[in-house]
């Protein structure tokens, strides 16, 4: 019998044998902490005397009648599979069974929280995961009407797609029985289920319809305290207002809950009318300003996916990418025409097009519209293409055809399309029709070819500084060498009063290996001349010589935020590449980032930073380096204005990067009190980094993490504390965070995330170099034996990264060997796994030269 994965091609044929009409799912949440009672009651129709199978991931199946005629279990089902033989032209299935909670953020997680013992439960179904739930033709283009009845504590509040209603007291002590209304329809990932003694805050708001939209903020009792739902709410009418407008479509969902949930995987999750998202965004502690955007961001890229994927819904996964993108565009439109977020598009050029850039340079990398042959493909496909990559591909088609006929053609597209499913084609069409551009071409070229272009300037200029010449070179790299269409600016920046200031843009259309710009010729060469300002372009950019030696002196003199991002982004994409030195990339941050005046950029450079430091510095300076780069965190930290974001994200850096004496007897003094800054609160997450960061270099003990934990016994303190346990630098603690991880499997998703971070957090990295042969030993058996999330945790979070030799590429390389394609997923993860430590060697090599 097959086992959880799913082909394109079986998914293909089932549509074409089965239409659904509805579903009804009752569920039995009050018979203890490992499995809960699954009825479900389909309808639908059928090829006459077909046969299919119904996706089931179960512990026990009691029965299943098929129109009447019960099918024995042992024979039609293998706990993931039910099969479905000869079907009526009209069919009902009722299929009674036990399934079983998770503690993985697949399915139905259930979580007891430290702080009551109180349990809460929360569904997350993208990409296979309703089959964990109830029996469902698990596939996007199977949509119907979902009728959910839950019995479950009486003391809990339910929540699903429909609006709650009154409970009615059930036959168990104590339980009651939530009878919702059936949904509209939908497909079954973004149906959900949320459950436990969940705590509101509810308001409304009127649509462009004139209905009421309920409203409502969820979190669990020991963190409603700190749940600011009135900033939610005002982010929710901000995107609900733009996005009506924009798509000339009103919500079409009845109401719009948005529940914060324990031990979540992703960011946020946008069932329909009944929102998911990470509780990290509920903020105990002071968060940066760049956490307080992000947080902005996903609430709006959700909001976006009630029209664009839960009203109009991708055909087949391969759609994917099409799905994220426009959702990840709208919500950065959104912010910066909308919000007070107007420097979003710089946000999204720091840490969204970086993301897409790197992901594009490896070897796995694939184009816009991938492949998908089957769900294991799709489960590693949310990545920096499907995101990133084809956000910014969409804003350049939105350059390309001009923003209202792009969101002409939207309208156009939602309004035919409400309710069903879809393939890109339909999206375009309306596009080439309210555009008038063929984009036939367009789509070949950008979605369907992998890679990224480098544009670089070719300037001549006579003896006066007038330019005499201007083009623009296009380059692809050998494996991916296809010469895009682009539609970009040219900033000229000159300084005025001591600011890099625009002086002239210049838009136009670059196609082919080289593009000529006459309209330049004869204008005064300019200080910095940059290639795609305003970041309309999907690129990587290169500065000429002159241009580049002034941004390196003037990079904080620009007057505005997303030219010095470009700059930023073009000189760690050369030092990645290995074009330039590393320490000079150090060096550069360095000396300009406390004049940076975006909170998402600071905390991009900083990361950028580590990795430098710790991947792309030679050897032999490396030590030094790091050390003198402590100092002058620390420096920074001293310095930034009392209270400011800047002197908080120095802070937890200069933590995290502290390793002498000197830096840990400072991070010491800080946690006692003995050293205060002006504006700085030790607040209960900044104390958890002090003191890890004093458990890493030896400076506190697990007694110490005892006591921490002691006075923090809540389910983020735990956290920490796992963390924290992982980074002691002992061999026998990263021996205990290690086989809790690969051998004895009883971590949640969140807690072998943090014992993984922890462990991996070392000062000297022969402490874990022996870990190695471990890891290769196992990773296949976790692989085959482990979900898909806990699973890629493991396959990418233990690699031995931090090992850049020669000799864990040999590793690497006889692993795949051995491996061939029985596993294309995991295959694709170690080729990435591989590709960090082939371009750390090459990246040091260049450090290393003179």
């Amino acid at each position: 019998m097959p086992g959880l994965n799913l082909t394109r091609a079986e998914a293909q044929e089932r549509a074409g044998i089965v239409a659904v009409d509805s579903y009804r799912v009752e569920l039995d949440l009050t018979r203890g902490d490992r499995i809960f009672g699954s009825t479900t009651t389909v309808t639908f129709t059928a090829a006459d005397g077909a046969s299919t199978f119904i996706d089931a991931v179960t512990d026990t199946v009691h029965s299943v009648t098929l129109n009447g005629r019960e099918l024995d279990p042992a024979e039609v089902s293998d706990g993931v599979r039910i099969q479905l033989p000869g079907l009526a032209a009209r069919n009902e299935l009722r299929v009674v069974a036990d399934a079983l909670y998770t503690n993985t953020g697949e399915g139905l997680h259930r979580f007891v929280d430290p702080v009551d013992d109180e349990v809460y439960l929360y569904t997350q179904f993208e990409v296979p995961d309703s089959r964990r739930v109830f029996a469902v033709f698990e596939q996007p283009d199977r949509k119907a009407t979902f009728e959910f009845a839950v019995t479950a504590p009486g003391h809990w509040d339910v929540i699903s797609n429909s609006p709650t209603p009154e409970p009615l007291p059930a036959e168990a002590a104590g339980a009651k029985t939530w009878a919702f209304e059936p949904t509209l329809r939908m497909s079954s990932y973004i149906t959900a289920l949320i459950a436990g003694p969940y705590e509101s805050v509810r308001s409304e708001l009127t649509s462009s319809d004139g209905r009421t939209i309920p409203l409502g903020v969820f979190a669990r009792k020991s963190l409603m305290e700190h749940l600011d739902a009135e900033n939610i709410f005002r982010l929710t009418r901000q995107g609900f207002e733009f996005f009506e407008a924009q798509f000339g479509t009103p919500y079409p969902f009845p109401k719009y809950d948005q529940l914060f949930v324990p031990e979540f995987n992703a960011g946020a999750m946008e069932n329909a009318g009944a929102v998911t998202f990470l509780e990290n965004y509920v903020f105990r502690s002071r968060p940066t300003d760049a956490v307080v955007e992000r947080r902005a961001i996903t609430v709006l890229h959700e909001l976006a996916h009630m029209w664009f994927g839960d009203l109009v819904t991708m055909r087949w996964w391969n759609d994917l990418w099409l799905n994220e993108s426009f959702a990840e565009f709208m919500s950065t439109l959104a912010a910066a025409e909308n919000t007070e977020f107007t420097q979003s598009w710089t946000t999204f050029a720091s840490m969204e097009k970086a993301w897409a850039y790197r992901q594009d340079q490896l070897p796995s990398t694939h184009p816009i519209v991938a492949e998908i042959k089957d769900l294991e493909d799709v489960q590693v496909n949310f990545d920096g293409i499907t995101y990133a990559k084809g956000a910014s591909v969409l804003r350049q088609l939105v350059a390309w055809v001009g923003q209202e006929e792009f969101m002409a053609g939207v309208r156009t597209y939602f309004a035919k399309h409400a309710f069903a499913n879809t393939e890109l084609a339909d999206l375009m069409v309306e596009l080439e029709a309210s555009s008038g551009r063929e984009l036939g071409e367009w789509s070949r070229l950008w979605l369907e070819t992998a890679g990224v272009n480098k544009l670089t300037p070719r300037i001549a200029t006579d003896d006066a500084g007038t330019l005499t010449s201007f083009a623009i070179e296009q380059s692809a790299p050998a494996d991916h060498p296809t010469i895009r269409p682009h539609r970009l600016a040219i900033g000229f920046y000159d300084l005025v009063d001591g600011s890099l200031v625009r002086t002239h843009r210049e838009e136009l259309d670059v196609a082919g290996e080289v593009t000529e710009v006459p309209a330049l010729v004869g204008r005064a060469r300019p200080a910095l001349i940059l290639l795609n300002d305003d970041d309309l372009a999907y690129a990587k950019i290169r500065l000429d010589e002159s241009s580049l030696a002034t941004a390196v002196k003037h990079l904080k003199d620009f007057d505005a935020s997303l030219p010095r991002t470009l700059i930023w982004g073009s000189a760690w994409d050369a030092a990645r590449d290995g074009e330039t030195r590393g320490r000079d990339f150090v060096e550069l941050i360095m000396n300009n980032i406390a004049h940076e005046s975006d909170s998402s950029v600071v905390m991009v450079l900083l990361r950028q930073l580590a990795t430098t430091l710790d991947y792309f510095v030679a050897p032999a300076a490396a030590r030094e380096l790091a050390e003198a780069v402590g100092d002058r965190l620390w420096e920074l930290a001293l310095t930034a204005a009392p209270g400011s974001d800047h002197q908080l994200q120095f802070v937890k850096a200069f933590a995290l990067r502290s390793r002498t004496e000197t830096q840990l007897g400072e991070v010491a003094a800080l946690l006692s009190g003995d050293t205060v800054l002006d504006g700085l609160d030790i607040d209960t997450d900044l104390r958890w980094e002090l003191l890890t960061a004093l458990v890493a270099g030896r400076r506190a003990d697990a007694a110490d993490i005892a006591r921490e934990l002691e006075a923090d016994n809540t389910a983020n303190g735990a956290l920490a504390a796992e963390l924290a346990r992982a980074a002691l630098p002992t061999e026998t603690a990263k021996r205990a965070a290690f086989d809790a991880v690969v051998l004895e499997d009883a971590l949640s998703n969140t807690h072998q995330r943090q014992a993984i971070t922890g462990f991996n957090r070392v000062h000297d990295e022969s402490l874990i170099a022996g870990f190695a042969d471990d890891y290769f030993a196992n990773v296949r058996r976790v692989w085959d034996e482990r979900s898909h999330e806990i699973a890629q945790q493991i396959v990418v979070g233990l690699y031995p990264a931090a090992q850049v030799s020669e000799a864990t590429l040999e590793q690497t390389d006889a692993f795949l060997a051995d491996l061939g394609d029985d596993a294309p997923a995991l295959r694709r993860l170690m080729l990435e796994n591989r590709d960090s430590v082939v371009r750390a060697l090459a990246a040091r090599a260049a450090d290393a030269r003179d």
